[in-house]
This record gives structure tokens, sequence and C-alpha cells, in this order.
């Protein structure tokens, strides 16, 4: 009988990893027994593995069912580079290629085979899969099933056949993004049998989230590049006329950007798509139909260039950023003009379908405008509880004081909502800021509206600055759309210009810091802004051994004819270069690098490395193993990355005094950048030394870092800081010296071998899980 935890050799065999992120075991403990599944983990959040890993466990082949040709070539490209048997049957698959893929298929050799939803639908297809025996069917991408999704495809309806043709297969759905409603439809199209639901946190603290009027789009999106200069990133539009605009003018200032959208001939797209993911450019600007099938994990930054579709969306669009869990920044660029615009574009629906969209908008256009915290807002949106300390969560405009209430909002509100009635609630936005300003136009002379006594009472501020205000009031509900996306009070707005209803209107502060280029590797003067990657790496050797593995891996790939991203994440090569290793079984003890990756790039990888100086040179490999050095002194203080000894810091209930689980209390200060760094570094089983180096921090620093990892993450396994019998050296310590104080635990441990604070609070963590997890069996 298989489990997560015996998997965990096949993990670190084949993807060089050895633990489970947040959710992982669950869903794959699930599917290993055959329970039919719905997975909803956010993107990074590691889903493909969760039924990749039980596909190599299981006899028979897992048929996966994936909605875009782009991103099977990738998922199989990278499967491949794994040693892992897979392949995808297509309509670009030649009759030669199809042959071999179905003789693998009948052979069983194959253990993961990608199908599109449109290719399951005829009946060709569904005779080859007679042919073999099927592990399980697992639907990724499974929102498009439903049509309150916010990306509904007619074929996903039809997936439930795939019960009738294999009555004893489990059906498995992934999806980044579901709300509640979406994933009962989803469980109930796919005829799911009581599943298992494994829904995982929608929170992404390793996003930076802005929201922010648009005025200058090209100069706004021009500062946002400038803070990730070589970095990859998207560029959202809703018109294809916008993506063309968008891409000609970055081009013009120099950017290397191109568009993508459905307009273009598929030979145009597909290029425009390799160019991106093999690095040739740095910046897509895209309509949403580009995203889905792009599989590239280091992506720095999105930015909507208008309002998203959706909230559902948004998460989705925006979570394109940072897959690899490093840092990565999200901007909203939003004007009261993209409501208008979306309502064209979705004109033709009605009904309830109709109503839904109209509600989806508002509520995209209220996250855009509220002064609330734009993390806390799309985690509860999903029905998830967020928990976050006084200050907020560290990483969004909101929470880090770019953007401030107005002290004036009850008077702004009131000169604002009292235009909208002196015009008689018959204009828009722009008009009623027009008259506001004092503005000299024909068509207001013509209505008489310079004579009203609101004319020009707000000469004093920027257009810009009233439309933002006026879309603030839409989004927080005083204010309603009428015809022809006129401006109207609603009974709130009434309430509100008499004064009987509080107001928050926000005024921009400040900009994002800006990060340049030699920010990497110079003189340290430059401020990293949230969301930069290359934060880590900012002395002159790793800033350029970090350039040095990316030419290396971008040629690579080039060869290999696949993405870089496939050759290796950003994520991988920052442990790589904490460790720098010399040996082959050094390189094989580094996080991400298995089996088989070992043999394709293990010797290129060891000539980079042993080309460095002998001073820059296997720094990490010289340290002293982290689990068996007693800590300094201020480690073990209040102050440090210990427990005070009156305090063994392990809550055995697992539940705050709410009632809420611990499990997001750290989220805020996961936000820090340096923190995100070490926590993606110890999600790839990076040791504290490891950490060290990629963070440039102290021992007690980093120790506090591991601390509150663990705090966050909740192990249910020690591997690799520990080994089995130094748990059970614990255990026994426990026994004989209680748990109540560190100290005593950490001198009964060194009589025999010592063992640093931090590795004993992992031990006590893990040992609390595996007791649940006994006590649930």
């Amino acid at each position: 009988m298989f489990s997560a935890d015996t998997l965990l050799p096949l993990l670190r065999q084949t993807w060089g990893f050895d633990a489970f992120l947040p959710s992982q075991a669950e869903a794959i403990d699930a599917i290993v027994a055959g329970r039919d599944t719905l997975v909803v983990m956010p993107t990074g959040g590691g889903k493909s593995l969760t039924y990749q890993l039980p596909a190599l466990a299981l006899p028979g082949t897992a048929i996966v069912v994936s909605p875009l040709l782009a991103l099977m070539k990738d998922q199989v490209d990278a499967l491949t580079h794994a040693g892992v048997s897979a392949a995808t049957l297509n309509s670009t698959t030649s009759a030669e290629s199809r042959a071999q893929i179905v003789r693998r298929y009948e052979t069983g050799e194959l253990k993961l085979l990608y199908v599109s939803p449109e290719g399951l639908a005829t009946g060709r297809l569904q005779d080859v899969l007679r042919l073999g025996r099927v592990s399980f069917i697992a639907v990724d991408e499974a929102h498009c099933i439903s049509q309150w999704g916010h990306e509904y495809r007619s074929d996903y309806r039809n997936l439930a056949l795939m019960r009738d043709l294999f009555p004893d297969a489990a059906m498995h759905a992934f999806t980044a993004t579901a709300t509640p409603r979406v994933r009962e439809d989803i469980a109930l199209s796919l005829r799911m049998a009581d599943p298992v639901r494994v829904v995982g946190s929608f929170h992404r603290p390793n996003l930076t989230y802005r929201a922010v009027q648009r005025t200058n789009l090209t100069q706004q999106l021009q500062e946002l590049i400038a803070r990730h200069p070589g970095d990859a990133g998207i560029v959202y539009a809703i018109r294809r006329k916008d993506v063309e605009e968008i891409a000609a003018a970055l081009a013009k200032v120099g950017v290397r950007a191109l568009p993508y959208h459905a307009g273009m001939t598929p030979e145009v797209r597909q290029r425009h798509q390799e160019a991106f993911s093999s690095e040739a450019i740095d910046v897509i600007v895209a309509t949403i139909a580009f995203g889905m099938g792009i599989d590239r994990s280091n992506v720095r930054f999105v930015a909507h260039a208008g309002l998203p579709r959706s909230i559902e969306n948004y998460q989705q669009e925006a979570g394109r950023a940072g897959r690899d869990r490093l840092p990565a920044e999200c901007v909203l660029f939003h004007s009261a003009q993209d409501l208008i615009a979306w309502r064209n574009i979705l004109g033709e629906l009605v009904g309830e379908v109709g109503q839904a969209a109209e509600r989806r908008l508002q509520e995209v256009q209220r996250f855009a405008v509220n002064l609330a915290c734009r993390h806390r807002y799309l985690v509860e949106y999903f029905g998830e509880p967020f928990a976050a300390s006084e200050s907020g969560c560290s990483a969004c405009d909101v929470c880090l004081g770019e953007c401030t209430e107005s002290p004036d909002s009850a008077t702004l509100a009131k000169k604002l909502l009292s235009a909208v009635v002196r015009v008689e609630q018959r204009f828009g936005a722009h008009y009623v800021a027009d008259v506001l300003r004092g503005a000299k136009r024909e068509k207001i002379e013509q209505f008489g509206h310079d004579r009203l006594s609101t004319f020009g009472l707000m000469k004093e501020f920027e257009s810009h600055d009233i439309v933002s205000w006026l879309d603030q009031l839409l989004g927080q509900g005083f204010l309603d759309r009428g015809p022809m996306n006129t401006l109207v009070l609603t009974r709130e707005g009434w309430h509100a210009l008499r004064g009987e209803r509080p107001v928050r209107l926000s005024v921009p502060r400040g900009k994002p810091a800006r990060r340049t280029k030699a920010g990497r590797g110079g003189s340290g003067a430059d401020v990293a802004a949230p969301g930069s990657a290359t934060h880590a790496i900012d002395d002159t050797v790793s800033a350029a051994l970090f350039d040095a593995l990316r030419l290396w891996r971008r040629e690579t790939a080039r060869l290999e004819k696949v993405a870089p991203f496939v050759v290796f994440s950003d994520a991988v090569l920052m442990g790589l270069i904490a460790r720098r290793p010399l040996t082959l079984q050094a390189l094989r003890a580094c996080p991400g690098i298995g089996d088989r990756r070992l043999e394709l790039y293990g010797d290129a990888l060891l000539g980079i490395f042993r080309a460095l100086p002998p001073e820059a040179r296997g720094g990490v490999e010289a340290l002293p193993d982290p689990r068996h050095v007693t800590p300094p002194p201020e480690a073990a203080s209040a102050g440090g990355a210990g427990p005070s000894e009156g305090d063994a810091g392990v809550n055995d209930g697992g539940m705050n005094d709410a009632g809420v689980s611990d499990a997001g209390v750290n989220d805020a200060r996961v936000a820090s950048a340096t923190l995100q760094t070490a926590f993606a570094a110890f999600d790839l089983g990076c040791s504290i030394s490891d950490v060290m180096v990629m963070t440039t921090r102290a021992r007690s620093t980093v120790e506090r870092y591991f601390h509150d990892w663990v705090e966050d993450r909740r192990p249910t396994s020690a591997s690799p800081w520990l080994e089995e019998r130094e748990l059970a050296r614990v255990e026994t310590a426990i026994q004989l010296v209680g748990r109540d104080r560190l100290k005593p635990l950490h001198e009964h441990l060194a009589l025999e071998e010592p063992l640093d604070y931090a590795m004993i609070r992992l031990a006590l963590r893990v040992i609390d899980a595996r007791k649940k997890v006994a006590a649930a069996a």
C-alpha cells in the first residue's frame, strides 16, 4: 500500500526533493488510495506533482486531460528530463510518432499520457485508450468544466464519458482557482463518488499586489519593468488593439516585448510564445488567451493594463508570477473605462449568465479601489480565513502605505456626489471630472453646467485623481452605472451625500523602490524592490554565477529544443549557487537534482563550479553540518532563533485563541522579500547554511527564518534536516526530561551528540504531526 511518505524516495530520485509542499501529501494519499479527488491549489503550489508522482508508483498509465497543446509539450518535456516515461497524443502528433506512442501505451511503458478534451470526444482516441491499462484519470484546469467558472469550455462537459469507458479508474480534478460553487459543479459534472477535497491556501505571500489608477500607461509600465531588469514579465490587456499598441510602445522605448492574441495566425502566436518561453524576449503583452499554456516558472512580474474579467481571472493570471515561490510583483492598472470596455464585449450575455458576469466585474472593481489588504481580499473571496499581523500583510500597496486614506474623504465625497446630482445623473465619470475641474468645454457650456455651484469646485486636482475617487465610490457602492455608463447615486450614496455614512477615499503616496542592474552585484546601495528575484544574490560572485548558469541553461535548452525552465528553475539554480558543489555526490544532494538530471547535466554543472577561483568555490560545503552545531548564545535568547528556555515553542493544539489554525499566522512575516527567499529555499530542502549564503544573513537570523517556516509549513517529515535516529533521540529525551522547556532537552541531547535549538523545534513539530496522523488512523 502506497502513501505519500512511502513515495518520498521516488520523489528524491526523480525530482530531487526530500519533502512535499503544503497539501501535496494529502492529495497524493487520496490518489494512491484510489479515491476520487478534487484538488484546488494556487499556481505554484505544485498540483501537477500530486498526480505525476502517483502515476509513477501505480500500475498502468495515467490519462491526463490538458486544455492546451503548449502546456502538454512543456509538461512532457519536463517529465522526460526527469526520467519519466510520458507522451502526448493530439492533433499535431505525426502518424509515425502516434504509432510509437500507442505501442508504448499498449505495453504499459508509458506512465502518463496527455490528451486534449477535444481529442477525447473522438471515437478514434477512445479506441486507443481501451488498448491499455488506465491507472487513473487526471483532469487539469478543471475549472473549465463549470459554466460558473471563468474559462468555461464546452468540451470539458463531456469528460464524464471517461467514467463509462473506465469505470474502475478513479477520477481526479485539478485547478488553481475555483470558488465553492465551481468546485461543486466540477464534482457533479465528473460524476465523482464522494471525492476527497484538498483545498490549498490561496495566499501567495511571495507576491506583492498593487492596484494603481491608470494614467500614462507606457510610463507606468516602464517604471514597473525597471524594477525588474532582465526579468520576465507578462502584461495583460483587455482588447487585441490594446495588446498591439502596448507592445509597440514598449518596443519603441527599448523593451524586448512582443504581442500575443487570438487575432494572430497560429504560426505567429507560436513563434511569439516560444520567444517568451525560450527567454529570447523579456515581456509578452497578451489578452487572456495567453498564459494557461505557459509553464514558465520564473515570471517576476505580471501587469494588468486594465481590469480583468473577474477575481477568478485575476487570481489565475496574476498567479503566473512567482511560480517558483520566489518574490514577484503583480500590478493592476485600472480606469473607469475598463468596465465600459468589458460591458461592450460581454453585451451579448443575457439572463443569469449575464448577471453573473456583471457581478464578477463589480467584484473585481471593488478589489481595485478598496482600501483593504489585497491579500486578505483575494484569500477571503475564495472562502479561506486570512490571518495577518496588525500591520497587515506587508506585501500589498495598502499595507505598505503606498496608498493612504484622505483625511478629507467625507468632504471630497460630498463634492463628487453633489456634482453627479447637479448634472442630473446623466453623464459619465470624465464629464463629471471636467465639470469639477472647471474645464472650458463646449458641451459643458451647452448644457449650462458651467453655471453650476460645483463647476470648478475641485480645480486644484488632476482629472485622473477625480476619476479615481469616482471609481472608488462606485466600488464602495455609493454610485452605480446607469444607461450609457452614466453615474447615478445609490441609496447609500444619498446617505453619504447627507453625511450619514462614512466614506474612505485613498490618495496615492510614493512609488515602489527601483532596483537597477547594479543592485544585483554592485555596491549594494540600490534598494531591492518587493518582488525582485535577484535580491538574494547581491554579492558579486553569486550574481555573476547566476548569470553564467542562466546562460548555460539557455544554451542547453536551445540545443535540446525545450524551454529553459524545463532544464532547471531559477530556484534550483539559486540552490546550486548556495552550495557550489564540486563533486557528483555533493551535486546529487542539492535540491532539485534528481537521478536523470544528474546524468544529463552533472558534468557540465561541476565544470562551471570547478572553474571558480579557489576563494569563491565550495564555500558552503566547508561549513559544518547545521544539525550538529550548538547555536551561539543569542540564538537561544528571546531575540534569536531558539526560544527562551521556558518555552518549548510548540502548540499541541494547532489552534490559536480565536480557534483559527496557526498555519497562516506567519503570513505577514513571509511577505519580507528575504524571508520569502528563505521559505522557498527551505521548501526545496536547503540547509540553514545554504540559506545563510542565499540571503547573506547571520545564522541566528536564518534559524529564526527556519523556525517561522516550520510553524507555517507544519512539516510531517524532518528529512533532509534530521535523520530518523535523531528523531528517536529527541523522543527518548522527552520521556526523560519532558518538553516544557527546550534547555533541558538541549543539554540532555548534548551528552551524546549536540543538536541545535532549530532542529529540536523541528523534531517536536514532526513528532506532534505524526501523533495526529496516528490518532486519525
